[in-house]
């Protein structure tokens, strides 16, 4: 068996830990210690940021969602809210984590406070996007749930409709992987997705999160984070019609501290070597942007693809939160 969801979270982590080192950085400055991209070693030890940390709190809060019945809203929330909490209250909440995420989380342990109120409508950081796909690992989730939820977590810290829409498609990408989609497929079939939801908001899932921006109506509210998701699209095709795999993917897809960019720019990395998982993340940890954020969703979109198989043994031995990772690997790829 492929095992698709342990590639995923394997290659997320892989990627947060090699791209650790390299962020803020840039590329003359990493190539002093390291001239080739393609020998960026593994550090030893291997830690992890604020993206794997942040993905395994959403696992654990839609392990108990689960657990209790069907995904729906009011039950998904009130997990993964508590363990957003728990994370930012933990002493090993020390990876330089994003203000966003330690603003709306501070907020979130208000316990009265509705969720809406405690995200930051203004933020599409990154954040949510690089911890989402064990939502697209999740089996039988209709696409109208998976979607949901996947605009939902992001929500709860970053409210942006960028940051949704980003969300979104990466949770979805994650599916078409684990499902079979082959690589060249997905342009056009994210393409197509994006288009099909540009102005479906979905107040089941997002309650009146759209009256806490300035749009007239919320179909404009998400229209604008789908919008902005297509421009990058755009940039993804161009970069994709003359393939440059040698050269920074953060000067023709963006350096990836928004979410759109962080998105199109590990997708890219991952479309660049569809056939090498660890070539496409040193070529997104190797990079002047937030390296991390890069190589972590080109590690999960590389995993979903080729499955457990992907990677190094030792580079597997050796990843922080190893054993968690494994179980919920192993847990997803039963169901």
């Amino acid at each position: 068996m492929r095992k698709a969801a342990t590639g995923t979270l394997l290659g997320l982590a892989i990627g947060d830990a090699l791209g650790h080192p390299t962020e803020f950085d840039e590329i003359e400055h990493i190539a002093a210690w390291c001239p080739d991209w393609r020998e960026l070693p593994l550090p030893k030890p291997a830690l992890v940021t604020d993206d794997t940390q942040m993905t395994l709190a959403l696992a654990r809060g839609l392990r108990i969602a689960l657990e209790r019945g069907p995904l729906v809203p009011l039950r998904l929330e009130r997990p993964v809210r508590e363990e957003f909490v728990e994370w930012w209250r933990s002493p090993e909440n020390n990876r330089a984590p994003g203000t966003t995420c330690l603003k709306a989380c501070w907020r979130l342990s208000k316990p009265d406070r509705p969720w809406q109120e405690a995200s930051e409508i203004g933020s599409k950081g990154c954040g949510a996007n690089m911890r989402v796909a064990p939502i697209g690992l999740l089996p039988d989730l209709t696409d109208r749930h998976r979607a949901g939820a996947a605009q939902l977590q992001s929500a709860l810290t970053h409210g942006h409709p960028t940051a949704l829409a980003a969300s979104d498609l990466t949770s979805y990408t994650v599916r078409l992987l684990a499902d079979g989609a082959e690589p060249r497929e997905l342009p056009g079939l994210l393409r197509a997705y994006a288009n099909a939801s540009r102005t479906r908001y979905d107040e089941f899932w997002l309650g009146d999160l759209a009256a806490h921006a300035q749009d007239p109506s919320a179909e404009e509210f998400i229209a604008r984070g789908w919008d902005e998701c297509l421009f990058v699209l755009d940039r993804l095709d161009a970069a994709l019609a003359r393939p440059e795999p040698d050269a920074d993917p953060c000067q023709v897809t963006g350096e990836g501290w928004i979410a759109e960019e962080a998105f199109a720019t590990g997708l890219l990395c991952f479309l660049l070597f569809p056939d090498d998982p660890v070539a496409a993340v040193r070529r997104a940890a190797y990079s002047s942007g937030d390296s991390d954020s890069i190589a972590c969703l080109a590690g999960a979109f590389a995993g979903a693809h080729h499955g457990a198989d992907a990677w190094p043994a030792d580079w597997v031995r050796r990843i922080e939160y190893r054993d968690e990772l494994l179980a919920f690997g192993a847990l997803w790829d039963r169901s």
